[in-house]
């Protein structure tokens, strides 16, 4: 077993919920806004496996060719029955993403539309890869992303600084940093076996001085304490409101912004969602697409809302490895594509624009005629949130994000 499975394993795997008051925390110089100077800005990274539809999560549906190369799965104009929600004039929002509507309002939520990895593999897996490990084409990186920018943050690394939700630790959060994956739902916080001080007291014995497995033993059971406290002053807010929390990915948000703001040294996040690749009966307003957006928009909206002030310290990412066809194939769906839109929500965003070098969707500005051509480095986005929201120097971000093109932005994403 390596030490970072080990460590994952101590983390997740045991549960116990610690009862811990308000005072405690506030002891412990913890704060409900998570202002504590290092850990301040947040990052979260929602990512939708599968290769989400971008077309039509933000469609031009001001370009007469949209239309034509989605006769069925197309997206009406704003204001038609079915329409998309009109965000400029010339792009829409799908409607199952209403939730997010207030946010492009305030100028929270923008996008990048035609990004992307500038690697032409069409493999979910191959891509999935590049872009949590932010190294297209090759394969071989050992550590993700945001492991290593875990690694770059200024401050002090308490165990529970970097947090997973989902079934195992991910690519892009492996490495020798330390970090913790919670499973999906609120079983991920229950009791278990190494919590009845009995056991835990006997592991303690048998690891505390293990020359292997010591360091990593006593890190992981410092992590589980710190998100176990955290979550049960979550499940004590929830009792307050006197409201379940919603179910799927809202009800994971909703546990997560808890988590962040019961416990300010959690700094970075991350969260994946499946079921993206609509190679059949995809739909428009409606349909298995639509059904898939909107627990994504409520949750996203839900993460705001329960972050409180501590979103406007926030950036959250959402991305997933390609797009897919602009043209819908022969079963009313679409096939795995290239380019895709990435969407950035946060307190500190440049919102309410659709940014990116856009070539519209006509035959001669497809990607080998078939679908959006990558005309914005995934790269560059991450590293411009890395220096502008958290603040990284340039040696930091060359680090983070190896043969990154040199080629900047032309467009700023964070108000500085």
């Amino acid at each position: 077993m390596q030490r970072r499975d080990f460590l994952s394993s101590m983390a997740a795997g045991a549960s116990l919920l610690v009862p811990v008051g308000r005072s405690a925390w506030a002891a412990s110089g913890a704060s409900d806004t998570g202002d504590t100077g290092a850990t301040r800005q947040k990052l979260i990274v929602v990512m939708l496996r599968g290769a989400v539809d971008g077309l039509n999560v933000v469609a031009p549906v001001g370009d007469a060719n949209y239309r034509r190369l989605r006769p069925t799965i197309g997206l009406e104009l704003p204001g038609a029955d079915g329409g998309a929600l009109d965000l400029d004039g010339y792009f829409g929002l799908h409607p199952a993403l209403a939730p997010l509507m207030p946010l492009w309002q305030q100028k929270q939520l923008a996008f990048v539309h035609a990004s992307g990895s500038p690697d032409e593999s069409r493999s979910h897996f191959d891509a999935q890869i590049y872009m949590e490990t932010a190294t297209p084409g090759r394969k071989s990186t050992p550590d993700g992303w945001m492991n290593r920018l875990v690694t770059a943050l200024p401050g002090h690394s308490a165990a529970s600084r970097a947090i997973s939700i989902g079934p195992l630790m991910p690519r892009i959060l492996s490495g020798p940093a330390a970090a913790i994956n919670l499973p999906n739902g609120a079983g991920a916080t229950r009791a278990d076996v190494l919590d009845r001080p009995a056991v835990g007291a006997a592991f303690d014995q048998l690891y505390a001085a293990h020359a292997r497995f010591g360091r990593a033993y006593s890190e992981g059971r410092v992590a589980h304490k710190e998100v176990m406290q955290a979550a049960m002053t979550q499940e004590m807010q929830a009792a307050d409101n006197g409201a379940p929390l919603p179910n799927g990915f809202p009800d994971d948000a909703a546990r997560l912004a808890g988590l962040m703001r019961s416990d300010p040294r959690m700094q970075v996040a991350f969260i994946a969602l499946g079921g993206w690749d609509t190679h059949a009966n995809q739909g428009a307003a409606s349909g298995q697409l639509a059904n898939r957006l909107a627990p994504v928009g409520l949750g996203l909206a839900t993460l705001a809302q329960r972050l409180g002030p501590m979103f406007e310290h926030t950036t959250i990412i959402v991305m997933s490895e390609f797009g897919r066809t602009a043209r819908q194939n022969g079963n009313a769906g679409t096939d795995h594509g290239h380019g895709n839109a990435m969407w950035l929500l946060g307190g500190r965003v440049a919102g309410g624009k659709v940014y990116g070098d856009w070539q519209g969707v006509g035959d001669d500005a497809l990607n080998e005629g078939r679908d959006l051509p990558v005309s914005t480095d995934f790269r560059s986005v991450l590293a411009q949130v890395a220096e502008k929201h958290l603040r990284l120097p340039d040696g930091q971000l060359a680090r983070l994000f190896p043969d990154m093109p040199r080629k900047a932005l032309g467009f700023q994403l964070l108000q500085v």
